[in-house]
């Protein structure tokens, strides 16, 4: 290692030396240009690389400001407005009903065994439907007449992705 650093130092020596050998064989007016030259040289460098990108970097974000001022401001009137909307009462759905739950069923293709609806419960009874299905239904339910689904015992059978479903369904109110 020390060895490559001798050789490293000469190398520098070297360059040194050439460079005295060179400026000593310019005359003073030679070098007053060789200097204002690099002056002018590092100054360019400096502009270019530094205070260039930065000044328009800065202009950049002085133009886009006002349009960011103005999406903030339409975000936090959204956010009011969706905060609002929150608060509001919702329409409660139509009671569930085995009419209902019926035509629901056999809009998404699935066929119940037994349905069942006792109170504010109901039981459905599916056999051999896909469980992809009974999942969008099950979904669609919950979404749009606020159904819920309190228990559930599913089991696979032989077909790929069909299953037999018992379910135990309740209505929410309004305040949940």
């Amino acid at each position: 290692m020390s060895a490559m650093t001798q050789q490293m130092n000469q190398q520098i020596s070297d360059y040194r030396a050439r460079a005295a050998a060179f400026w000593s064989a310019r005359t003073e007016q030679e070098r007053t240009f060789l200097r204002v030259g690099g002056l002018v040289l590092g100054a360019a460098l400096f502009y270019s690389v530094l205070v260039g990108p930065a000044l328009e970097g800065r202009d950049k974000l002085r133009k886009a400001l006002p349009e960011l001022r103005q999406q903030a401001a339409e975000l936090q009137a959204l956010a009011a407005q969706a905060a609002a909307l929150r608060n509001q009462n919702s329409i409660a759905p139509s009671p569930m009903s085995r009419d209902t739950l019926n035509s629901s069923l056999t809009t998404r293709g699935l066929n119940p065994q037994s349905l069942a609806i006792t109170g504010e419960y109901a039981k459905v009874q599916l056999n051999g439907v896909p469980f992809a299905a009974l999942v969008v239904w099950l979904d669609a339910v919950r979404v749009e007449s606020k159904i819920q689904l309190q228990d559930a015992s599913i089991s696979a059978q032989d077909a790929a992705g069909m299953v037999n479903a018992t379910l135990t369904l309740r209505q929410s109110s309004a305040g949940r």
